[in-house]
């Protein structure tokens, strides 16, 4: 039976793809960040009865006109049988879809993340014919965040840590960092992300630390103020999506085109700008309404 934790452990590269790149480049792992991410299917079952599901699967393009597949997997508990599982999966996407596959292994704890990160081999032992390193994540890796300002500059990054380091004396520090920054997005956001910790924390006592900090934090969604940092906060945040955007695809912005981007707080036009920043050859077609 799958567990919450397991659950919320890979469903954060869901809401959040960039997630890791941003993770392993705190690790000096040489990943791009992505300009484009897509969600794969996850169901690799073929015409025999056998299934097999990987926990999420998703295509990175990047900058440089690479791309590769991200299959990211929770993993809870020393298990056997699982490396000749991933290997599967490896070689099924790569003859799939012809794109380098990453496998990522989230745990929770540092036993299982040391077992995780192998190497494992397939075949026999004086001859393997395959080997298996998958890129892992836990507690021995991922950053303890305690600074409630660094928590809303990267609140995937934070939820990720706070799940990894459940079991952590830093455990309640982690929690409280993460409620703070919370408070600095949305509402919808922040509630996913508190779904995703609550989840991610399972039975571990630090769980009841969360609830606690919960039913006394996210009250500040009800304020007026709050409402409208949100909504000023939503508004900077799409402008700066689309500068980087179209920075990545080598797309020079003007001052005028930069100003108009920035200065706007209407979040409807701003979603619009994002889309088409994605096939503009130029930042002023930004602006172009049908039919000019």
């Amino acid at each position: 039976m799958v567990s919450s934790s397991h659950e919320a452990m890979h469903r954060i590269f869901q809401e959040d793809p960039g997630v890791f790149a941003r993770t392993f480049r705190r690790l000096d792992l040489p990943f791009p960040d992505p300009v484009a991410v897509s969600l794969m299917p996850t169901d690799l079952t073929e015409i025999q009865p056998t299934e097999r599901r990987v926990d999420t699967l998703l295509r990175i393009d990047t900058a440089s006109g690479e791309s590769h597949l991200l299959i990211v997997e929770a993993q809870g508990k020393k298990n056997s049988r699982k490396p000749s599982s991933w290997a599967y999966y490896v070689a099924h996407l790569r003859e799939k879809y012809g794109i380098p596959p990453v496998l990522l292994v989230t745990c929770q704890d540092k036993g299982t993340a040391e077992w995780a990160a192998g190497p494992f081999t397939i075949g026999p032992a004086y001859w393997p014919a395959l080997t298996l390193r998958p890129l892992v994540l836990g507690p021995h890796n991922v950053p303890v965040i305690t600074d409630p300002s660094a928590a809303a500059r990267d609140i995937p990054l934070a939820t990720l840590s706070a799940i990894t380091h459940a079991k952590d004396p830093n455990a309640p520090a982690i929690l409280k960092a993460l409620a703070v920054a919370l408070k600095t997005i949305d509402e919808e956001t922040a509630r996913i992300f508190a779904e995703l910790t609550e989840l991610g924390l399972g039975k571990a006592l630090a769980a009841e630390t969360w609830r606690h900090l919960m039913a006394v934090d996210l009250s500040f969604f009800r304020s007026e103020t709050s409402q409208r940092l949100r909504a000023e906060g939503r508004a900077e945040g799409r402008a700066e999506d689309i500068l980087l955007f179209l920075e990545a695809r080598g797309i020079d912005v003007s001052d005028s085109a930069r100003d108009r981007i920035t200065t706007c707080t209407d979040l409807n036009t701003l979603r619009t700008w994002v889309t088409r920043a994605a096939t503009a050859d130029a930042a002023e077609d930004l602006f172009v309404e049908a039919g000019d």
